[in-house]
């Protein structure tokens, strides 16, 4: 370990990220990772330097660079730890990448054969399951909400729009279709995303929408601008918050009302039910808990308009056990689904059928662009809110995943329309 390695080490707060700080693992387990990762990045348009000037991979100009300062460690955790290990081992400064995006990407893109398939079966016996305190019963998704949404308002005001949307906008799109996407329109066009969202839902004067997971308001507050009586519900304390004080500086304090409060606990009949990347929190063992009380609360000839983070189904099903970076750092407890995944639950629960849908993927791609570069331009505010480097690297590096994820088409985002057969 170089001099500069354990200076990085030793500034982590070990009670605070004690798997950053300690690395753990068999000499067996390393060796065996180092060779399968010079094999992996051998086939792919990437380029890895190692101290002494070594350089594995033969990617072309141009092609993501990826730096390892500390071998040993980075193949230790990689080893133990399979992804989660690549991920600590960012945080953990054992590696850099100038474009960490580009490099994500490219794993993202070869994500089903990084490993020789002979291996895949061994590398899933070996890999953790999830913890059983991350299960999204009401008190789990209490925990997994507040680990994540009710880390500072004030935090995720240095990168997200006017609007404090944290999903995906829908910007105008080019002749060819693409997205237009520019800082200075983000919320405007987060605006139209949430107007799609009301149309599907038939959402106008005298309506009554139920949305589940308020967010910060904004959808809530737009319903009621058409004259739709809401009730918003979430289980983020600071979220609810800074939604309710959103609501009655627009105004709406007796039209909108939001709660703290799980959707299973709703009750009530609703013409229109509104959720925004509400289904990836919600847990694959509580999907059908969450449509049929869809179902439940959706009055007859009413609408239902979702937006969902989505996958393809085999990817589903070959990652639904594995206990990934992204469930451990950043959203405990959630899974993204399949539109197939979807369908299977609201065939086994539910008289509802998907009857439009409408993918942008891309414009999630732009949508965390831009995040990003927001984030990564205020991290002295970041900092001065109480945040240590090992959290702007944590940020930094799921801001990268994600819009990895979409821009190679590995991730989908989708608005769902649904209605009873």
């Amino acid at each position: 370990m170089t001099s500069t390695q354990d200076a990085t080490v030793c500034a982590i707060d070990a009670e605070r990220w004690p798997d950053v700080t300690a690395v753990h693992g068999s000499a067996a387990r390393r060796e065996i990772a180092r060779a399968l990762f010079r094999a992996a990045v051998s086939r792919l348009p990437v380029r890895v330097l190692l101290p002494g000037g070594r350089c594995l991979g033969t990617g072309p100009l141009g092609a993501p660079v990826m730096v390892v300062h500390n071998p040993a460690a980075f193949f230790t955790r990689l080893g133990a730890g399979g992804l989660i290990g690549f991920g600590e081992s960012y945080l953990a400064g054992d590696w850099d990448c100038t474009d960490l995006t580009s490099l994500l990407a490219v794993f993202a893109t070869h994500v089903g054969d990084l490993v020789p398939a002979p291996l895949q079966l061994m590398r899933r016996l070996a890999m953790h399951g999830h913890p059983a305190v991350d299960a999204q019963t009401r008190d789990g998704a209490r925990r997994n909400i507040s680990r994540h949404y009710d880390l500072s308002n004030e935090f995720f005001a240095l990168f997200l729009d006017e609007t404090m949307t944290y999903s995906s906008a829908l910007f105008e799109t080019a002749a060819d279709g693409t997205p237009v996407a520019a800082d200075r329109v983000l919320g405007r066009a987060q605006r139209r995303k949430i107007d799609r969202l009301l149309d599907q839902a038939g959402v106008g004067s005298g309506s009554r929408l139920l949305e589940i997971g308020t967010g910060w308001g904004e959808l809530a507050i737009k319903a009621g601008q058409r004259g739709a009586d809401v009730r918003t519900v979430t289980i983020s304390a600071r979220q609810r918050e800074l939604a309710a004080r959103r609501v009655a500086e627009a105004g709406l304090a007796g039209q909108v009302t939001v709660e703290l409060r799980d959707y299973r606990d709703v009750d009530g009949q609703f013409d229109a039910i509104c959720s925004v990347e509400m289904v990836e929190a919600v847990g694959e063992r509580y999907w059908d808990t969450y449509f049929a009380q869809l179902d439940r609360l959706l009055a007859p000839g009413g609408r239902i308009a979702l937006q969902t983070i989505t996958m393809p189904h085999d990817r589903m099903l070959a990652s639904r056990r594995t206990y990934t970076w992204i469930q451990k750092y950043i959203f405990p407890g959630g899974l993204i689904p399949s539109v197939t995944a979807i369908e299977n639950s609201l065939g086994r629960r539910t008289g509802l059928r998907i009857t439009q849908q409408y993918d942008f993927g891309e414009h999630y791609a732009k949508t965390l662009r831009i995040w990003r570069d927001r984030f990564c331009a205020r991290q002295g505010e970041v900092t001065g809110l109480g945040f240590d480097a090992v959290f702007l690297r944590m940020w930094l590096f799921y801001l990268c995943y994600a819009e990895a994820g979409f821009r190679a088409g590995y991730l989908n985002v989708s608005q769902l329309t649904l209605e009873r057969s």
